[in-house]
């Protein structure tokens, strides 16, 4: 189908936004060392750090599960009919599915208390709302994968 097309498009760039976002974690970070040797710190790396690499760790979620990346127990399945073994596929694309709409909706919550009462990080007084923000594309986007597992896992779509 032309839309899981697009879908895995957007899921596949998206992954490498979040590696993006890794290896401005290690610049963040390099600068820091050396930046202290000779007498420029960084203030406020540490709290870089937490807000990127959590939403880094969102930005991987959708990826893995399209291209089905995740953790499974082979060992289980490996003698298994590929029928049998293509419907627990689909029941784990289901769970997923579920779970991302679950993390979905409560971060948002989360997202809209933590603006409301204007939390912020501080050194840098970054506001902690906009972590947030890629954090719940990636939950969107881990929706879209799980839908597009789900369908090929149980009705064959592609």
């Amino acid at each position: 189908m032309r839309i899981f097309a697009l879908g895995r498009k957007v899921i596949d760039g998206w992954a490498l936004m979040g590696g993006l976002v890794l290896a401005v974690i290690v610049l963040v970070n390099v600068w820091t060392t050396v930046g202290s040797l000779i007498g420029l710190p960084f203030a406020g790396d540490v709290e870089l750090t937490e807000m990127m690499v959590a939403a880094a760790a969102f930005m991987f979620l959708p990826f893995c599960q399209l291209h089905r990346h995740n953790v499974t127990a082979d060992i289980f399945t490996s003698n298994m009919n590929p029928r049998f073994v293509s419907l627990l596929n689909g029941i784990a694309s289901l769970v997923a599915l579920g779970f991302a709409a679950l993390l979905l909706w409560r971060m948002t919550y989360g997202m809209l208390d933590t603006k409301e009462y204007n939390y912020s990080s501080t050194i840098l007084s970054v506001p902690l709302w906009w972590p947030y923000v890629p954090i719940l594309v990636s939950l969107a986007l881990l929706f879209i994968a799980a839908v597009i597992t789900t369908a090929e896992d149980l009705f064959g779509a592609s």
